[in-house]
């Protein structure tokens, strides 16, 4: 750092600017200490606060020590803060007394007049101490009366700004912390420097912004101050901040282009809107572009100018950020956002010139991404940079249809003159990509060079675009660039490899329900398969673009008549028929058949009229329309009557079929819906609720790959169905819109008729609607002639007069003028018929019968004695009878069964009062109907002359209302002894109650019944006693129980059984009593069972004694006496036991007979239990008990009662009352 150099310009580029700090003094001084300096100084990070509220960031300082000169200084108005010295330090190492005022003073205090003089108050003076000098002069003064004279005369009020370095050479403590306090303060210093100097300068940028609307305001000008403001940051390797300088200015630049757009334009836009001369591309291969910037530092640049410069200097920092990714993404935008800007400014562009600038952008950007990441990285992440390669492959692709080298002739004069201006504006290559082979300069001009070279370069690129869109998943912008490719080979002449990306194109667009590219792919696909000859792809492509609304009514008629014409051509020459799928020709809108219940019989005429809409823009002549049926014959089906056909056909014989919405099958349109649910997640400790969201249930059917289906577009390969069913119109004319056809038949085989498939030809070609869906058909039926019989009433009643009707369905035979029909019945049923009865004929559109009405009369002699089938209960009794009807279209007759009810059930019970004995009848009326009763009977059928039967009903008629019951009671009276059994029939007359007088007499109602063993045999009494010494019987206290049994006959036919044993002079048989007590109001103590051996002789009486105990108060009644037949059980090797010892083993065998009130849980609680058929106990023989006849014990003790106080000491009180 010669004091005599020259002041050299400061050079501007980035990362080599450092802030300048300015050296006075003693300059070997400073360059001794400099390299230590300069290394220490950036080592240690400082915090740098600044203003506004923007957060601190901490940064490491550089600086460019530069030697001070008064040149050096910035003078008025000079805004550039890279030259601008930032801190200004002064050197000295004086330690003499006498040096200090001869030179150091003066020297001092120039520098500082020259600082106060250009306003610079950021300065700092070291005094470097050095022990070596000070042992060379012993007269020296002590350093710090330097510092403090120098303090005194220049540090007044700032005395930190002298600060002493202590041997700065040496290697010791004392020097290291000498160090350390000297760095800091002066990184302090210069921090403090930045701040208010970038802060003054910002104050300042601003108060020049705000001036934007000012006349005379320049964006050139403004766009250097606030760059000098980006390049401070980046000298500073504040890259983000820089960036934002950047992107302000962009944004600034931007929004006055937009305004212009809108007619608000600045005057200062007029720089950028002169024609565009040079399209070189961006430059991104060196940090600054100093051409570019002086263009417009003068204001001379273009709008390309502008943005090239503007992108590379954004590019530089982001690639110091390390973000490469972004740099492609900011490029696509800006080669779009420039193409805009130019048509908004109105800039004069040379043809092919701006796809020059973005082709030659597009490939330098992707080659300074790859210059600064492996490959690794670059394929990982294709999304980002895969949008440039395809720009530039569209761009290429507009340069050579621009120059003729797509053309089939090749590029003429007129091109190739537009192809060397177009080189020319590029200009020479740049020296920084001089030496590489494939620059973005050498591409273009070798792509332009030659048909071939062109052919080669597009090719390579498109291929590599598809490749990456693929990889990516981005499958619709790679069949976007397949379209490109697939207009270039048809302009080369090779359909065939055009076809390919066509139809894959077409596929993806069909699957994801694209309207207009499906349109546009359609044409260019029709024009290739008609250079390939491929007829049948070629007329079903036709047919579609007809039926298509997007194009024009020329264009659909042009592919109409394509079809027709051909048709018209092969008419002469007849070939193979060319099968075309229906939709795109016509669609079937709806179908109606006469009749409309689609059911016709053997011989009978159907027709369909069909509605098909046209999709063909002009009137066709259809040779014909055919409806293939397919016919079935099911099993049975010929047995189907119309009313069964009628019942499951629809009513107006109408069939509709959906619209056909769109002109593709799987549009997004026939997606699911979203099917959504809520989802909670709880924590399992405490069940409070950890997460909650949103699934969607069929995202496998929503997110489903469209690629992997077969071609949309294939050719259909419907097969026309040929059968001897075909309904068929010739010579149709189909106009434009809904055309109504009908068809006629006449039904021949019965059967089920299927309607499978519509198809229209036009010549050869044959329109086919493969599938008729939803299912179409029609039925044909052979009835013959059937007989129905039914009531018309719910259900018949015997007995009663009552009405049927007679269906005769008809079928085919023609009912004659004196046909009738012969009825056989049973002698039990009578049949009555008015002559005013007439049959009624109805029509096919009714019912196909005839029918007609009757009075039938029911069982002539309705009895007891009948056919139960049903379950008991209040369900009447059914019987059957069958009527035989002879019918004349028949040799054969008709059997049909009516099943009558019975509408009574009638039961009977015996009743006994001691000796006397009373037949009680039950008559129950089960139906809905109400009867009238009268001369009811009960005859005694035995001939027993001494038995009379005197009843105790004194009405003659009664009413027996619907579901209810009526009494009648005879006493039973004799003269000599009674026969065992009693033979009855009751007899009594009924009629409906709502009829009036009938025409024919009805026979009264008969119910045969029979009563055995009916006399009275014994008589049981009980009486219950208080305890001795008391009136009345108390709860709790013991009572004394007397059942005594009285035989009241001497032995008779009924006692002479196995129970019966014989003794010295007389007979006796032995009994089992029982007591019970179902109502719980007494306690038995003791047996409440015993065995008893009974004379049996009139009179004889038993008594058994035994103690219970009453359990409630007030009158109860008393406890059951039960007796039963006991039965000894004969074995021959068994001995006889006595019947206490059958008691007291607890095993007795009940008998099948026993009364089925017999309450065994009773017995079992007084500890007597009578096992049911116990074969396990221990081998011994089993007694069996069998239950008297009714009417053969009468209780004579029944209805009794015992009044029961409570106890004196009770402190609760239950009363029984009954």
């Amino acid at each position: 750092m010669d004091a005599s150099e020259e002041p050299v310009p400061p050079v501007i580029y980035t990362m080599e600017n450092k802030p300048i700090v300015t050296c006075a003094g003693d300059q070997n001084l400073f360059t001794s200490i400099y390299p230590t300096l300069s290394q220490q100084l950036p080592r240690e990070p400082m915090e740098w606060r600044r203003s506004y509220g923007r957060a601190p960031k901490m940064i490491h300082l550089e600086s460019n020590f530069v030697q001070f000169k008064e040149e050096l200084l910035p003078k008025e108005g000079n805004k550039a803060l890279l030259t601008f010295p930032f801190l200004h330090i002064y050197w000295t190492e004086c330690c003499d007394t006498e040096v200090y005022k001869a030179t150091v003073k003066d020297d001092l205090t120039k520098w500082q007049n020259v600082l106060k003089a250009h306003s610079s108050v950021d300065w700092l003076i070291v005094v470097v101490e050095n022990d070596a000098k000070k042992k060379n002069k012993t007269n020296i003064l002590p350093r710090t009366s330097i510092v403090d004279k120098i303090r005194n005369d220049f540090c007044n009020k700032q005395s930190d700004r002298c600060v002493v370095l202590s041997d700065p050479l040496k290697d010791s403590s004392r020097t290291q912390e000498s160090w350390n306090a000297f760095l800091t303060k002066l990184r302090t210093l210069l921090l403090m420097s930045f701040t208010k100097n970038l802060g003054k300068f910002e104050d300042d940028m601003r108060t020049l912004r705000e001036k934007r609307t000012e006349p005379g305001w320049s964006f050139c000008d403004y766009f250097m101050v606030q760059e000098e403001l980006a390049f401070v940051f980046e000298m500073l390797q504040q890259f983000e901040d820089a960036l934002v300088q950047y992107d302000e200015l962009d944004a600034l630049f931007s929004q006055y282009v937009v305004n212009f757009g809108a007619g608000d334009g600045a005057n200062w836009l007029t720089f950028f809107c002169q024609p565009v001369k040079s399209w070189n591309g961006l430059i991104l291969r060196k940090p600054i572009d100093m051409e570019k910037r002086g263009l417009i530092q003068r204001q001379e640049a273009t709008l390309l100018d502008l943005r090239s410069y503007l992108f590379s200097r954004q590019c530089t920092l982001l690639l110091f950020l390390q973000r490469p990714w972004e740099v492609a993404q900011r490029a696509l935008e800006l080669l779009h956002s420039c193409v805009q800007e130019l048509k908004l400014l109105e800039v004069s562009v040379p043809p092919g010139a701006l796809d020059c600038w973005v082709f030659l952008s597009c490939l330098e950007v992707l080659q300074r991404i790859e210059g600064c990441c492996d490959r690794a990285q670059i394929d990982s992440n294709i999304a980002h940079t895969v949008g440039l390669w395809s720009y530039a492959t569209e761009k290429l692709k507009s340069l050579g249809y621009l120059c003729g080298l797509v053309s089939e002739q090749g590029p003429n004069s007129e091109d190739l003159n537009r192809t060397v201006d177009l080189l020319a504006g590029l200009g020479a290559e740049r020296p920084e990509t001089a030496n590489t082979a494939q620059s973005p300069y050498k591409k273009l001009k070798e792509a332009l060079s030659s048909v071939e070279a062109f052919e080669k370069h597009y090719l390579d690129l498109s291929h590599a675009t598809i490749e990456m869109y693929t990889s990516i998943g981005r499958i619709r912008s790679a069949k976007f660039v397949g379209k490109d490719l697939a207009e270039f080979y048809m302009r080369k002449k090779s359909p065939q490899k055009a076809e390919i990306y066509l139809q894959g194109a077409l596929k993806n667009y069909l699957a994801e329900g694209w309207a207009l590219p499906i349109t546009h792919t359609r044409k260019q696909l029709a024009e290739c398969q008609k250079h390939l000859g491929q007829i049948e792809n070629y007329l079903q492509t036709s047919s579609l673009l007809a039926s298509d609304q997007h194009l024009t009514e020329n264009e659909r008629e042009y592919f109409c008549r394509e079809i027709l014409s051909f048709a018209n051509r092969q008419a002469d020459s007849p070939g193979h028929k060319i099968v075309l799928p229906m939709h795109s020709f016509a669609q079937l809108r709806d179908l109606r058949f006469t009749p409309p219940n689609a059911v016709v019989h053997v011989g009978g005429v159907l027709s369909v009229e069909v509605t098909v809409c046209s999709q063909m823009p002009v009137p066709v002549l259809a040779e014909q329309i055919a409806v293939s049926v397919h016919f079935s014959v099911e099993k049975d089906s010929y047995r189907k009557t119309a009313e069964w056909l009628a019942k499951h056909k629809t009513a107006n014989g109408v069939v509709s079929f959906p619209a056909e919405t769109s002109p593709f099958p799987t549009s997004q349109n026939s997606l699911p819906a979203l099917e959504l649910c809520e989802v909670f997640e709880r924590s399992p400790s405490d069940s409070s609720l950890h997460t909650t969201g949103i699934i969607c249930k069929n995202v496998h059917m929503l997110l489903r790959k469209q690629e992997s289906g077969a071609s949309l577009e294939a050719p259909s390969g419907a097969a026309l169905e040929a059968g001897a069913h075909m309904l068929k119109r010739t010579a149709v004319t189909l106009e434009p819109g809904p055309n109504a056809i009908t068809f006629r038949t006449q039904a021949k085989e019965p059967g089920t008729y299927t309607l499978r498939q519509l198809c229209a030809s036009v010549g050869p070609v044959w329109f086919v609607l493969p599938h008729i869906y939803p299912l179409v058909q029609y039925d044909v039926y052979s009835q013959e002639p059937q007989l129905h019989v039914e009531p018309l009433a719910d259900s018949l009643l015997a007995g009663i007069p009552q009405k049927v009707k007679f269906t005769v369905t008809t079928g085919h035979y023609t009912v004659k003028n004196g046909d009738s029909l012969q009825l056989s019945n049973v002698e039990a049923m009578l049949i009555l018929c008015h002559e005013e009865n007439r049959a009624v004929i109805y029509s096919n559109m009714r019912a196909p019968a005839t029918g007609g009405e009757s009075t039938m009369l029911g069982m002539t002699e309705p009895h007891g004695k009948h056919k139960d089938t049903q379950k008991a209960g209040h369900c009447m009794a059914t019987m059957d009878h069958k009527v035989s009807i002879d019918c004349p279209w028949s040799i054969y007759s008709t059997v049909i069964s009516l099943t009558f009810s019975m509408p009574f059930r009638t039961t009977h019970s015996l009743l006994s009062s001691g000796t006397r004995k009373y037949v009680q009848v039950c008559v129950q009326n089960l139906s809905e109907l109400d009867f009238q009763l009268s001369d009811s009977h009960l005859v005694d059928t035995g001939d027993s002359t001494d038995l009379r039967l005197i009843p105790l009903n004194t009405e003659s008629e009664q009413r027996i209302h619907s579901k209810q019951a009526v009494f009648f009671v005879w006493e039973l009276k004799w003269t000599r002894e009674p026969p065992p059994s009693l033979h009855c029939r009751f007899s009594i007359g009924f009629s409906p109650a709502s009829e009036e007088r009938l025409s024919v007499p009805l026979k009264p109602y008969t119910y045969e019944f029979q009563v055995d063993n009916f006399l009275t045999l014994y008589t049981v009494r009980a009486e219950i006693s208080p305890p001795p010494g008391t009136e009345l019987c108390k709860t709790g206290s013991l009572c004394s129980l007397e059942v005594s049994v009285t035989r009241l006959s001497d032995l008779s036919e009924v006692d002479k059984d196995e129970a019966l044993t014989e003794c010295d002079d007389y007979f006796s048989t032995k009994l089992m009593y029982e007591v019970v007590d179902n109502s719980s109001n007494w306690a038995v103590c003791g047996k409440s069972s015993g065995v008893i051996s009974m004379p049996v002789a009139a009179r004889a009486t038993h008594r058994v004694h035994m103690e219970v105990m009453p359990l409630f108060a007030g009158y109860l009644p008393l406890p059951d006496v039960r007796l039963f037949k006991y039965l000894p059980h004969h074995s021959a090797h068994s001995s006889q036991l006595d019947a206490d010892s059958w008691i007291e083993n607890d095993s007795l065998s009940v008998d099948k007979h026993v009364d089925d009130q017999l309450d065994s849980g009773s017995v079992q609680s007084r500890g007597s239990t009578r096992s049911v058929a116990s074969s396990e106990h221990k081998g011994l023989p089993m007694p069996r008990l069998r239950a008297l006849p009714p009417g053969q014990a009468f209780n004579a003790s029944a209805g009794t009662q015992v009044l029961v106080i409570p106890s004196q000491d009770d402190h609760v009180l239950e009363v029984s009352v009954t």
